[in-house]
C-alpha cells in the first residue's frame, strides 16, 4: 500500500467543507501520461487500501500488456479512537493514510491496450472506490 516515508505532523485536521461548495479540481484534471483514464465525479477521501485494490484489479484486467499510472498519493493520516472508548481524552491514534480528491481529478491512467479493455479495467476499478467515476480518453479531455 502507498504511504509517505515521513510526515511533518502525526495527526491532521479534518478540513471540513460543505458538499455544495466543493470546488472542481484544478490540478490533475487532464490526462498526462496514458491514453485512457478514470476521472472523479464527486468529492471523497480515498484510503490507501482502496487505491491498492483498484490498482490490483486494473493490473489483473490489463495483463502483461499495458501500463498503469496512479495519479493520486495518500499523504494525509486518518485517525480512529479505540472501540468502546468514552468521549474526550484526546484524538485517536493514526490508522492509515488517505487523499482528498475533488470532482474532475484523474485517478488512474492506462496506455498500451485497446479502449474496450481499458474501459472494462476502469469500470472494475471504479467499483473499488468510494467515489463516482467516469471513463475518459484523450479525445474527451
Amino acid at each position: 500500500m502507498l504511504f509517505p516515508k515521513k510526515v511533518k505532523y502525526r495527526r491532521f485536521q479534518r478540513a471540513r467543507r460543505k458538499r455544495d461548495t466543493m470546488r472542481n479540481a484544478s490540478r490533475g484534471a487532464t490526462l498526462n501520461f496514458g491514453t485512457c483514464g478514470v476521472k472523479t465525479l464527486s468529492a471523497a477521501r480515498i484510503r490507501s487500501n482502496q487505491i491498492e485494490a483498484a490498482r490490483r484489479v486494473i493490473a489483473r484486467t490489463l495483463g502483461k500488456e499495458g501500463r498503469v499510472w496512479i495519479r493520486i498519493f495518500p499523504d494525509r493520516p486518518w485517525t480512529q479512537k479505540a472501540a468502546e472508548t468514552g468521549m474526550g481524552k484526546g484524538k485517536g491514534d493514526p490508522q492509515g493514510f488517505e487523499v482528498q480528491v475533488f470532482p474532475g481529478h484523474v485517478l488512474f491512467e492506462v496506455s498500451g491496450v485497446s479502449v474496450p479493455v481499458a474501459r472494462e479495467a476502469m469500470a472494475k476499478a471504479g467499483r473499488k472506490l468510494p467515489v463516482r467515476v467516469k471513463f475518459v480518453t484523450r479525445s474527451d479531455v
